[in-house]
């Protein structure tokens, strides 16, 4: 009987929608890296970034990038190929202390998310780019 009920839910299971519990693919996420208007980091794994005034993003870290909380921080950012940003592999990103100039710290960014205008409005005044 126990083998019998385990089968069943193995067969429902593997029935399921997989796409069922999975969020929306966001529509319209890319945009040219040069629209980038600035970026703030709340902590040493989250980084907030705005592109054309009034689109927000939360780009998610895969590790600590200590430096992203110290002042004087900057973003260094290597573009390779088109400069179109659509998704987390498309970063190349360090960050270095200025001045003196400091040796680039990288920052590996594991999530790309475009924020809706709730979420944007949700990010406190200090860490809003």
């Amino acid at each position: 009987m126990r083998s019998a009920a385990i089968w069943i839910l193995a067969a429902l299971t593997m029935g399921a929608d997989p796409t069922a519990a999975q969020p929306a693919a966001q529509q319209n996420i890319c945009f040219p890296f040069n629209q980038m208007e600035g970026w703030k980091a709340p902590d040493n794994k989250t980084i907030f970034i705005r592109v054309n005034l009034n689109r927000y993003y939360r780009l998610d870290l895969a590790g600590s990038c200590p430096a992203l909380t110290m002042p004087n921080s900057h973003l260094v950012t290597k573009i390779t190929g088109t400069d179109l940003i659509c998704s987390a592999i498309d970063w190349q990103l360090s960050v270095a202390q200025s001045p003196p100039e400091s040796i680039p710290e990288p920052c590996i960014v594991k999530k790309m998310t475009l924020l809706t205008p709730q979420e944007a409005a949700a990010i406190p005044p200090k860490y809003k780019p």
